[in-house]
């Protein structure tokens, strides 16, 4: 493994391939990667964030933080990835399905529509759609017994 990995964000939805030059990496192990970054196109009010890319459970939770550096949720992608060892490069492919997660406790699990849109246009494999539905069903399991973000906690940068 390099120090600097390439990393790629793989949409779908809209179809788009982006390399993330300008994210930080803050921690890599065979499980996880926490990346520190500003958004790429700027927001009104998310300014920057951090993710945690739990590779071994298909799930990226990213903080979103306004431009004071108050917290607006936690984002949870549902996430396949690859990894070439040859040139040291993830490419993450959005599987779609998301989960916000508020300070409020609010969780509003949303694009399952698109789930189904790539499905039926072939975006999606039937196997794709299948993984994605078990990764958000173990995702949930996580948030609704209360486990999820105390488990991310010492990851998060200050």
């Amino acid at each position: 493994m390099s120090e600097k990995p390439v990393l790629y964000r793989k949409r779908l939805i809209p179809s788009e391939c982006i390399r993330l030059d300008s994210d930080e990496i803050l921690l890599r192990s065979d499980r996880l990667l926490v990346t520190r970054w500003k958004t790429i196109r700027p927001k009104k009010n998310l300014s920057h964030g951090s993710s945690c890319y739990l590779l071994d459970k298909g799930w990226k939770v990213s903080r979103f933080l306004n431009h004071s550096g108050d917290l607006i949720c936690w984002y949870c992608d549902i996430i396949d990835y690859t990894w070439d060892a040859g040139t040291d490069t993830y490419v993450f492919t959005d599987l779609l399905a998301d989960v916000l997660l508020y300070p409020s406790g609010e969780i509003h699990v949303v694009d399952l529509d698109e789930v189904a849109q790539a499905l039926e246009t072939g975006l999606l494999t039937t196997e794709q759609a299948c993984l994605c539905m078990r990764r958000l069903d173990s995702l949930l399991r996580e948030i609704y017994a209360g486990r999820l973000l105390p488990s991310l906690e010492e990851y998060w940068p200050s």
